[in-house]
């Protein structure tokens, strides 16, 4: 039966307290102090009815394990069965006991301090801090015996030994010291002690780093501590680290977790608690705290750097309570309020929430509709029209959110109106905001046209137009990304604002000739200028006479040169350039000085070579566009030659002239054509070049080489060298799959007018003929098409014999 008794009562076993205590001890241990069950010193020791001495709560124990196996209650030490299981308790032996436990603790704490010194044995210094848990352990009264022992600052002294065991059972002993002990906390808050242990943190991997978290997690339970570990540099953001650190052992990731929820009850360790990405007590305070709390991190809040995934969560956990509090009546909360706002909804998913959490109305009003005692101070208008902007660039439908006093929406006529009159009447922060207001209102398609209706009711067009020469950039570039958003609806009323003398129309050209890296101004300008009415003579008369056009040749050529790289910009910024340089081939029939342009500039060749710019489908289709204007006026530029004047015996007798031969004119304009001066497709080889186009992937590149192709077979040039040119090129062919696959209206129209072209040639129409597919793509427009592609399907039906042909049969 004393067989069965735990194994920690071996008679071989030794406790590491006897240990020390066998080593450090002033008197013998003596055989009566020691429990036989245990093997250790009593602390507690009680007499059974035999006279045996036992620790009681081990022999308690074992009279437990006797009745619950069903066995005789025997003494563990006689084995002889107890009668009684009485326990007299053995003070006179418990007084000993601890007579000699305080004379060897005073001599144990005496050679502690001896010890506990930078010149003491490793192995002495680290008996020395086991004692000392050991001392703190066995009772909690222990510890203002090391604190009046003036140990502590000694073993804060062994943080900077050399010897990592030291270091590491220092911090352990310091833990235990600390534990539930205000005072001792006290003591480690002086001087440099947390610091120290903090640094500590940095040491990766190492059970140095393990128990100094816990120790700090001991102290972070001291609001006096919580304020020392907080103002330490480096030390919140290392806790934070190590929390969301997957590497990290499990029981530090939970000591690190719950220290920061220790120090996050100081409130100055709040706002650099979340500076380091740990939000969540911020906000709590936020939503929980009083209402000076509130305002206090409401505007910690205002002032983070939150990244995208972080504005989401926060405007999801306390957009509401934002809200409320913009609403409310003090000054300084609302101001709070509106700054933390503006930070969470510069992000697109953020806005959106905030919107759902109704930031509209209160914002609106706030900012269009406040009147009487309490207005709105303007530098806090001047957030809220921040505000508004970042909401409305989130691509909300703002039709269905009311916002007025009488249900009004953002596009409501009175709203913009509202916003318009703002605009021409406060300073330029909120002028740039409420401008961008509108920017965001007219990049949708559902609500532009509600805001464009309401810019020309207003008679506002002349006054947004003023802002180009305005000196503020932000202010100049929301401008004109507005009037870039109209330019599609308003196109004819903006030509008429930036024409003449006032002025904005230069303004625009010298933006585009600031000799900078390309900035969203440049790009926005220049899409402006791109989107007016390309056939309006006046603008472009404007730009000739400013000599807009070269610069614009000059910035094409940099960037074909490669020496503008890297603007995110470029692309927008040449697709512009490309569009404003094409619209001077719009009104080459009516203006000899676009001509003379685009002789001198060799501009053909431009749109050429930019037909090869794969990936920009806008620039290789708006310079087929361009060579499509171009070619149509070859036929008008080519030079006929002047035929020699016949002799006097060719007068005389006609039968012996013979036809002049003249070579080296164009096949198909059957004049002196070159690319530079007539602007001919044929000379300028850029026939295979469109040809190459057909099969783009885009159908309005399609549509327009297509388009430009064409030119070689209209009306005015000889029809079947076209014809004989595009079968050179393999032409004849891709415009045959136009044809069959049917992309769009449009190309489907172009498609068979051009072929109707090819078929007249008799060959042609012969090969095409026996090719059923094309028959019935051609039978399919003949009966779904519009009238005038109809009557085009029905000629080239003719062309292969699918439709008889009744002219010759009844005459005209």
């Amino acid at each position: 039966m004393a067989g069965s008794w735990d194994g920690s009562h071996d008679l071989g076993s030794q406790s590491d307290e006897n240990y020390l205590f066998d080593r450090l001890h002033i008197e013998p241990i003596y055989d009566a102090f020691i429990c036989p069950l245990t093997k250790q010193i009593m602390r507690d020791p009680v007499t059974l009815e035999n006279g045996q001495t036992f620790e009681r709560e081990a022999i308690e124990k074992w009279f437990k394990e006797c009745r619950e196996s069903g066995r005789r209650l025997v003494c563990p030490l006689t084995l002889k069965e107890l009668k009684s299981t009485e326990l007299n308790p053995s003070i006179a032996l418990r007084n000993t006991i601890e007579e000699w436990n305080a004379r060897n603790e005073a001599a144990q704490l005496d050679m502690a301090h001896r010890s506990l010194s930078p010149g003491s044995s490793e192995n002495d210094i680290m008996q020395s801090l086991k004692f000392v848990q050991l001392l703190c352990q066995k009772s909690r009264s222990n510890r203002h015996v090391i604190r009046n022992a003036e140990l502590i600052p000694m073993i804060v002294d062994m943080l900077k030994s050399t010897s990592r065991r030291v270091r590491y059972s220092a911090l352990e002993t310091l833990r235990i010291v600390a534990e539930e002990d205000s005072d001792n906390k006290e003591i480690l808050a002086e001087g440099d002690t947390v610091r120290t242990i903090v640094k500590f943190l940095s040491h990766e991997q190492s059970k140095e780093r393990e128990e100094a978290v816990s120790l700090l997690f001991e102290l972070s339970k001291s609001e006096i501590l919580c304020e020392k570990i907080g103002s330490i540099n480096g030390a919140i953001l290392i806790l934070v680290g190590m929390t969301s650190s997957k590497s990290e052992n499990l029981l530090t990731v939970e000591m690190a977790d719950k220290t920061l929820d220790n120090l996050a009850k100081c409130e100055n360790n709040v706002r650099q608690i979340a500076e380091n990405g740990r939000l969540q007590p911020l906000l709590t305070l936020l939503l929980e705290g009083p209402p000076e709390t509130k305002l206090l991190m409401a505007s910690y809040l205002g002032e983070l750097v939150l990244n995208n995934d972080v504005k989401v969560f926060v405007a999801r956990t306390v957009g509401s309570s934002l809200i409320d509090i913009m609403g409310s009546g003090n000054i300084q909360s609302r101001e709070a309020a509106l700054k933390a706002l503006n930070q969470i909804s510069s992000c697109e998913a953020s806005a959106k929430v905030l919107i759902e959490a109704g930031i509209l109305p209160p914002l609106v009003n706030d900012l269009l509709f406040t009147v009487g005692m309490n207005p709105l101070p303007m530098r806090l208008k001047e957030v809220s029209a921040t505000i508004l902007a970042n909401v409305v660039n989130s691509g909300y439908d703002f039709e269905s959110v009311p916002v007025g006093p009488d249900n009004q929406t953002l596009v409501s006529e009175e709203i913009v109106h509202y916003l318009l009159h703002l605009i021409s009447n406060t300073g330029p922060a909120i002028e740039c905001k409420l401008l961008q207001v509108l920017v965001g209102l007219t990049t949708s398609p559902t609500t532009v046209l509600s805001v464009v209706a309401a810019i020309k009711s207003s008679g506002a067009t002349i006054s947004l137009v003023q802002f180009i020469e305005v000196p503020q950039k932000d202010l100049r570039v929301a401008t004109i990304r507005l009037l870039q958003n109209l330019s599609p609806y308003m196109g004819n009323e903006l030509a008429d604002a930036l024409r003449g003398a006032a002025g904005q129309l230069g303004s625009l050209i010298r933006v585009i000739s600031e000799n900078i890296s390309i900035s969203e101004e440049q790009a926005a300008a220049v899409g402006l200028l791109a989107d007016l009415p390309e056939r309006d003579m006046g603008i472009t008369r404007q730009m000739l006479d400013e000599d807009a056009f070269p610069l614009v040749i000059s910035r094409i050529a940099r960037i074909r040169q490669g020496e503008t790289r890297g603007s995110r910009f470029v692309t927008p910024y040449l697709e512009g350039l490309v569009r404003v340089l094409a619209r001077v081939t719009f009104v080459l029939a009516d203006e000899p000085d676009a001509i003379a342009l685009c002789r001198e500039y060799n501009i053909a060749a431009l749109f050429i070579d930019m037909l090869q710019f794969n990936g920009m489908d806008n620039v290789q289709m708006v310079s087929a566009i361009a060579l499509e204007n171009l070619s149509q006026e070859s036929k008008n530029l080519t030079r006929l030659p002047d035929l020699p004047k016949p002799g006097f015996c060719v007068t005389v007798f006609p039968c012996l002239s013979k036809p002049t031969v003249i070579t080296g004119l164009c096949r198909i304009h059957r004049g002196a054509c070159s690319l530079k001066e007539t602007f001919c497709l044929l000379e300028g080889q850029a026939v295979e070049k469109l040809v190459t186009l057909l099969d783009h992937t885009n159908e309005k590149v399609v549509e327009a080489s297509l388009a430009a192709l064409s030119t070689l077979l209209e009306d005015g040039v000889v029809i079947g060298e076209g014809v004989q040119v595009l079968c050179d090129a393999d032409g004849i062919k891709h415009i045959l799959e136009v044809l069959l696959e049917k992309r769009t209206d449009n190309l489907q129209r172009r498609a068979v007018w051009a072929v109707e072209r090819i078929l007249r040639t008799e060959e042609i129409a012969y090969q095409v003929s026996g090719d059923q597919n094309v028959s019935t793509a051609l039978v399919d427009v003949f009966q779904h098409g519009d009238y005038r592609t109809r009557q085009i399907a029905e000629l080239a039906l003719k062309h292969v014999d699918k439709i008889p042909n009744f002219s010759g049969i009844f005459p005209v």
